[in-house]
């Protein structure tokens, strides 16, 4: 059954080398030439002693010379041309699965990501893909080579001598036995080895966005330490790799050698005997000696394959990782939404049984309404913004934008039509231009005036480049103030009916919240607006204001009836302000 399974997930990653099939037919062609001509030098030996060094006939001295350095130069040709066809068309079949692997993971939904560390992510795509690779490559290349070659020098063998030749081929199955046990200890040696590296990737990627607070903290060696003591379990399990490929490789010695041994000695008593020529004792022994090196390599070839496999089974869980926001089997298809919201007894957990994130939520937002959500920490806030952009469906209930069930609308429609500027500020390794016209096809003149409006185009202006400035990773050449506008500026350019402002604000100094403010005030100009803060003297002008409270909506209403209510919010309100 194991064996069933392995072929068929070895199947499904070789039908990514399909396409490019030519390619693999011109390097079997040229794996047949290579093979031939390891068969003709076996045969040519018998000649070469018998007539050269026994009789010493003038004319094949310079025959076999000539005759070596023509099968040499086919055989050249032959190798060159069967390793670039074969390896071109194994890396392009790797460079489409790692597209559709890279594919897969942007569709897979919030909570996989929240779920699954961003290393180990970063490792099955690069890693374990590149395990694939070398698979596939030495698979084919190495397999088809060496195939042809053993081939050919075993109808070399028999055709010269084949009692001598059955003799060498008995030791051949002595070496299967410890070649399959050790290469099955090699691929699961080799999945752990491939989840260590992800740990590996995974401390090195959070070490790396966390540079600031590691110095901050003094945490360096911490994090050496840390660094070195899964560095060093990555080695553990690549030393038990080494150990069984070398094991592999001595038994195979050993066992050979009894063959060799074997066909000398028949072979030199029917010399003697008078029964067979020099050259045909020489001719069968250089078969067989140059038979046992592709069967050593043929060994190898197994052993990287089950590696491959190894690395493939984790490739294979991440791909049948099903995506939850799918697109509808029918989508509506909404150009600009007027921007009414509405949430209908909606109920979400993030895990089965566990805590529940929103409870019985309704509420109706008219277009071009300014609604705040504000309360404590964990109350529902953020994920009452993540379900309307679509990124959780509810458990129960239904959300709707212009009164369409969001699921029943198409990705595109959503995406559309509402848009974030988030408390992170996310921006991309790339321009400026680029990053404000990030998701549609912005002219200069678009991205200007969005700057403008976001009141970033002073300083992107007396940057460098202007609007070709690259702002690094994460946007970190710019300030905090400066990355918030560069979002805001984002979000006016996609020009989106629905806005949500989550915790925009939140870790600005004073100065750069009220420019950031004013940007934001017009950002919300003529759209829905839901606005998520802590500070609850940004959202005071909001027409209402929601407060959640453990999932659940406690309270409904403008800044002065909240007050006057003398409820949950007049609570939150006298925590703020009992200084002031």
């Amino acid at each position: 059954m194991k064996n069933l399974k392995k072929i068929g997930l070895f199947r499904r990653f070789l039908a990514y080398a399909k396409p490019y099939r030519w390619r693999i037919i011109i390097s079997m062609l040229a794996s047949l030439v290579v093979g031939g001509t390891d068969a003709a030098m076996a045969k040519l030996v018998q000649p070469f002693v018998d007539y050269v060094i026994v009789e010493q006939d003038p004319k094949m001295v310079l025959f076999v010379p000539v005759l070596v350095i023509g099968i040499s130069l086919l055989k050249a040709i032959g190798r060159y041309a069967q390793n670039y066809f074969i390896r071109t068309a194994g890396q392009l079949a790797i460079q489409d699965l790692r597209n559709d692997v890279f594919s897969h993971i942007t569709r897979l939904s919030m909570r996989f990501h929240l779920k699954t560390p961003t290393g180990s992510i970063m490792s099955s795509v690069l890693n374990d893909i590149g395990m694939l690779s070398q698979m596939l490559s030495e698979t084919l290349v190495s397999g088809l080579r060496e195939g042809v070659t053993m081939i050919a020098l075993i109808g070399v063998a028999f055709y010269t001598d084949w009692q001598m030749a059955l003799i060498a081929f008995v030791v051949l199955p002595a070496t299967a036995g410890p070649a399959i046990l050790l290469a099955r200890k090699i691929k699961k040696v080799t999945r752990k080895s491939q989840e260590a590296i992800a740990y590996l990737t995974t401390a090195l990627e959070q070490s790396c966005s966390g540079t600031k607070v590691i110095k901050v903290f003094g945490t360096e060696q911490k994090v050496n330490d840390d660094f070195r003591l899964r560095n060093k379990t990555y080695y553990n399990h690549l030393r038990k790799t080494f150990k069984y490929s070398s094991l592999s490789s001595s038994i195979v010695e050993v066992v050979t050698s009894f063959g060799v041994a074997a066909v000398l000695w028949m072979g030199l008593e029917r010399v003697m005997r008078g029964d067979m020529t020099q050259g045909e004792l020489f001719s069968v022994v250089a078969a067989i000696v140059m038979l046992y090196a592709p069967v050593k390599r043929l060994i190898r070839v197994n052993e990287t394959f089950q590696m491959g496999m190894g690395a493939a089974e984790r490739v294979l869980e991440l791909q049948e990782i099903e995506a939850e926001i799918v697109e509808p089997a029918a989508p509506v298809v909404i150009d600009r939404a007027r921007g009414e919201v509405s949430f209908d007894h909606v109920n979400f957990y993030y895990d089965a049984g566990g805590d529940i994130a929103l409870s019985d939520v309704n509420l109706h937002v008219s277009p071009g309404e300014i609604v705040a959500l504000v309360g404590a920490s964990g109350a529902g806030k953020t994920t009452f913004a993540g379900m309307l952009c679509r990124f959780y469906d509810p458990d129960s209930g239904v959300i709707r934008l212009d009164g369409v069930d969001l699921r029943s609308l198409s990705l595109a429609s959503i995406h559309r039509n509402i848009t974030m500027v988030d408390q992170e500020s996310f921006l991309f390794n790339d321009t400026i231009r680029n990053n404000i016209g990030y998701g549609r096809d912005a002219t200069l003149e678009e991205v200007r005036a969005a700057a403008r409006q976001a009141y970033a185009e002073e300083f992107v202006e007396n940057l460098p480049d202007g609007y070709d400035t690259n702002i690094g990773d994460r946007g970190l050449r710019l300030s905090g103030g400066q990355r918030q506008r560069i979002c805001i500026a984002r979000a006016i350019c996609q020009d989106a009916p629905v806005l949500i402002l989550d915790e925009a604000t939140s870790a600005l100094d004073t100065e750069s919240e009220a420019i950031v403010q004013q940007a934001m005030g017009n950002l919300m100009q003529g759209r829905t607006t839901i606005v998520i803060a802590h500070r609850l003297s940004t959202i005071m002008s909001a027409d209402r204001i929601v407060v959640m409270e453990a999932g659940e909506i406690r309270e409904i209403g403008s800044h002065t009836e909240l007050l006057a209510h003398d409820g949950l919010y007049r609570k939150l309100y006298d925590m703020q302000f009992k200084d002031v």
